[in-house]
């Protein structure tokens, strides 16, 4: 018997557990559920699987480990760890429902809820706990939640876990169980990080991959749309108007973006709502129960707040900006193309994003397929429109006759052209339009290519120094008259330099243009800003604050280390040579009304 036709009922699963997946109308398993079931000497082993999301791993750790309970004790056997609260639940959910026959009780351990209730869950002889590692821990600290009786631990999602930061907590929850007879870890990538936990605590586990390459999926359509780095909000409302999501989940780099990007959508009419870290459990709840219920449309969120979210029907994933890594990238995708359904997932990025993106993707020798497209620009959306807004007259005239002879009477009558201009003045009038972004777009694909060009010139001329040939390749822009910004994180708080660049350029509203130097140390960091940057930073410096950037100082920039070398080979200082300077004010970010869409839009 093939894989392909491997029902449930194959395994030597109890009645309880089949009779509970029929009544769900499950009937054939998926490949990873296959893999963890038709192995019975999994159950007395550690495994590592990785999978990708969405791919039926809950099922996949749940039906074995019911099936081997003992349910003669009323204590804990079974442990499942994940990242996020709304994971846990969904988990626990899936316990309930499959463990209902069998007398199968979960309590469910996470931050945000009432810790009594937890507490009677337990004590009410729960055999199977689900949670958070902050709160689980929590709860063995107290004394509440004795482990002695467990032998059954699922790492649900781990690199998530150990991404997020709970590596200590997954450590001392570990360590306080002595009678585990298995850990099972379940993984969407397997970075150094869940290997160097993995060889700690797991014990010669059996490997399980159906991840050949991580970026591939089957289900999901892969495009990149390149938007202008002044104007992506206006990149990211033509491409929403183009693919007409009827689900969308927007990813976002920081939590004041994703309020702000929320917000933005709401006032051009689509119907959109954020969630992330700033928001309570009951403001999250909401936001997520107006996607599932269809008042919105767009449900735009961070990685950490979007982990976990069990959300049915997402027919399109967009990536608004460059994922910090590609297994960000990986875990971002997965929330569409799930269960077998047909999905898109698509970058938003810039030139320069999109280069960054292509080396990433070189670099980690992924054989993705994606489609790499210009942003639709207004005319096209346009044309678009007509079509579509032509295509459904059709089928609304296929569908009823009712209106075909007074049709046949206004197309004989001499005013027949104003009439049906009129109609669709009346019927079109509210159709969405877009923003004309299509120079900016070529000009800094164009700008991109030069640069690139430049870098394959060869070798410096013998008449340049060293020095010159790369100002030249690599000009950047003076920042006198600029900022060094001071920062009290570092290294040590989980920072790197490309995160801070991104964050500083989404947070402050500059391009790479003008940012200078980053130095970051273990415990610091610092930042040059150009004169135009320091007008923004002084604004707008609180929302670095709410992402967890705090300063401590910010000093004046009077002059850059080349004039430096322009003094001493005899030469003026670069500000005297150019005679007075002349303030610049920054560039406003609203466009001029002979930009802006000419009609109001109502999207999904």
């Amino acid at each position: 018997m093939t894989q392909e036709t491997k029902k449930f009922a194959d395994f030597n699963l109890r009645p309880e557990l089949l009779r509970a997946l029929e009544r769900k109308g499950f009937e054939t398993p998926m490949p990873v559920q296959v893999c963890v079931l038709e192995d019975e000497t999994l159950i007395e082993s550690d495994i590592i699987v990785q999978a990708k999301t969405g791919s039926g791993k809950t099922l996949a750790f749940a039906l074995p480990l019911i099936n081997a309970l003992d349910f003669k004790t009323r204590e804990p056997q079974i442990i499942v760890l994940s990242p996020t609260r709304e994971l846990a639940q969904q988990t626990a959910r899936e316990f309930a429902w499959l463990g209902s026959e069998s007398g199968v009780r979960v309590a469910t351990l996470v931050g945000g809820l009432d810790m009594e209730r937890q507490i009677r869950s337990l004590r009410d002889g729960a055999n199977v706990v689900v949670g958070t590692p902050g709160r689980i821990l929590d709860h063995v600290r107290r004394g509440t939640f004795k482990t002695s009786s467990i032998h059954s631990i699922v790492l649900d999602e781990g690199d998530h876990m150990l991404d997020m930061g709970f590596h200590d907590e997954m450590e001392a929850i570990l360590q306080s169980m002595d009678n585990v007879e298995r850990t099972w870890l379940f993984s969407a990538t397997i970075p150094p990080e869940v290997m160097s936990l993995a060889r700690q605590y797991l014990n010669a586990p059996k490997k399980i991959s159906l991840v050949s390459d991580i970026t591939s999926h089957e289900d999901i359509t892969q495009k990149a749309y390149i938007i202008p780095s002044r104007r992506r909000f206006e990149g990211l409302t033509n491409v929403l108007i183009w693919e007409a999501p009827s689900r969308a989940l927007i990813f976002c780099g920081t939590r004041a973006e994703t309020q702000d990007i929320s917000d933005k959508l709401c006032d051009i009419g689509f119907k959109a709502t954020a969630i992330h870290g700033d928001m309570s459990q009951r403001e999250r709840n909401t936001a997520l129960g107006a996607l599932r219920g269809g008042r919105v449309g767009i449900l735009v969120a961070t990685d950490v707040a979007a982990r976990g979210l069990d959300i049915d029907a997402v027919s399109h994933v967009i990536q608004f900006g460059l994922p910090q890594n590609l297994e960000s990238f990986v875990h971002r995708s997965g929330r569409t193309g799930r269960a077998g359904h047909e999905g898109s997932n698509m970058l938003l990025l810039t030139a320069r994003e999109a280069k960054q993106f292509k080396f990433m993707a070189s670099n980690a020798g992924s054989k993705m397929k994606m489609e790499w497209i210009p942003t639709p620009d207004a005319l096209e959306i346009e044309g678009q429109a007509r079509i579509r807004f032509e295509k459904t007259l059709i089928e609304h005239a296929l569908g009823s006759d009712e209106f075909q002879s007074w049709a046949e009477n206004l197309l004989t009558r001499d005013e027949a052209l104003m009439l049906v201009s009129g109609l669709l003045a009346k019927a079109y009038g509210d159709q969405p339009s877009g923003y004309s972004i299509k120079a900016d777009v070529e000009a800094e694909l164009n700008r991109e290519k030069s640069r690139n060009d430049k870098g394959r010139q060869g070798p410096v001329p013998s008449g340049k120094r060293p020095s010159e040939g790369r100002k030249e390749s690599s000009a950047r822009p003076n920042m006198g008259g600029g900022l060094i910004v001071q920062f009290s994180e570092g290294k040590s708080d989980g920072w790197e330099v490309g995160a801070l660049l991104g964050l500083m350029c989404r947070c402050i509203g500059v391009g790479r243009e003008d940012v200078g130097n980053i130095k970051l140390r273990d415990n610091s960091a610092s930042i040059e800003l150009s004169e135009r940057g320091a007008v923004l930073f002084e604004s707008r410096k609180d929302r670095l604050e709410k992402e967890g950037l705090n300063v401590t100082s910010a000093r004046k920039i009077e002059s850059r280390p080349h004039d430096y070398h322009d003094q001493r080979d005899g030469g003026k200082p670069r500000s005297e040579s150019r005679g007075p300077h002349r303030d610049r004010k920054p560039s406003g970010t609203r466009e001029r009304d002979s930009d802006r869409p000419k009609r109001r839009r109502i999207t999904k």
